[in-house]
């Protein structure tokens, strides 16, 4: 993308998120981005080592560049997991068109896993700008151990009433409210029962989101103009 501008900047803090998940905070060069974009990140090893990553963190999180990553057995991983405050990476960035449309005045989010960092980007940035947006967030997982940013949106649930986030996990956990299953038609019309006059934002793997889109388009005739997708592939 000719606008993305490439740069090193230093890390300022790592964050655990859950036991296979983290956050990198690097110092904000200032260039402009909108929430639910991304960017790519290149690690300072022997061979070319980079990702493209959703900037989890909202523009009015001024003091910081946020991207989060799902750790696995991959080179970038094993790279990212090593990293620590004060050392360097480059970035360029802005990428991507999956942002929040303010426009209509009801939206859904269905997300899965780590597909949830552009998402947790735009819902931050409406709760901090205070939008006149209704948003209900599916946030399916397969365990409460796996749910990422979940202290994020519980505090950003407090300070925006038009936020809700209803979690679905395939396996139950006592004292956690949350359906347990997968994300199907009848959850869907269960949490969000005005789903007829939504848009839709969808996030996660690529076969999720392919999910997804049958779901609204095949069951529940959601016009396709009303579902806007990103396919992730952060794992």
């Amino acid at each position: 993308m000719k606008n993305a501008s490439s740069m090193r900047v230093k890390i300022k803090e790592v964050v655990l998120r859950t036991y296979n998940v983290k956050s990198v905070r690097v110092e904000n060069p200032g260039k402009d981005y909108t929430a639910g974009q991304f960017l790519c990140v290149a690690l300072n090893t022997e061979k070319e080592c980079k990702r493209y990553l959703s900037i989890s963190s909202s523009p009015t999180e001024r003091d910081y560049i946020e991207f989060t990553k799902k750790l696995t057995q991959s080179d970038f991983s094993r790279a990212l997991d090593s990293l620590k405050p004060g050392d360097m990476v480059q970035i360029q960035y802005p990428f991507g068109k999956f942002t929040l449309d303010s426009t209509p005045t009801k939206i859904a989010f269905l997300s899965g896993g780590i597909g949830i960092t552009p998402i947790r980007s735009m819902c931050r940035y409406a709760v901090d700008t205070k939008m006149d947006i209704d948003m209900v967030l599916l946030y399916a997982n397969r365990s409460i151990r796996d749910i990422v940013f979940r202290e994020d949106f519980d505090l950003m649930q407090k300070q925006h009433s038009a936020l809700r986030v209803a979690h679905v996990l395939c396996e139950s956990a006592p004292g956690f409210k949350c359906t347990v299953g997968l994300i199907n038609s009848q959850i869907l019309k269960n949490e969000v029962p005005d789903y007829a006059v939504r848009k839709f934002y969808v996030c996660g793997p690529p076969a999720m989101v392919e999910s997804m889109k049958r779901l609204l388009g095949e069951e529940l005739d959601v016009p396709e103009g009303r579902i806007v997708t990103e396919r992730f592939q952060g794992y």
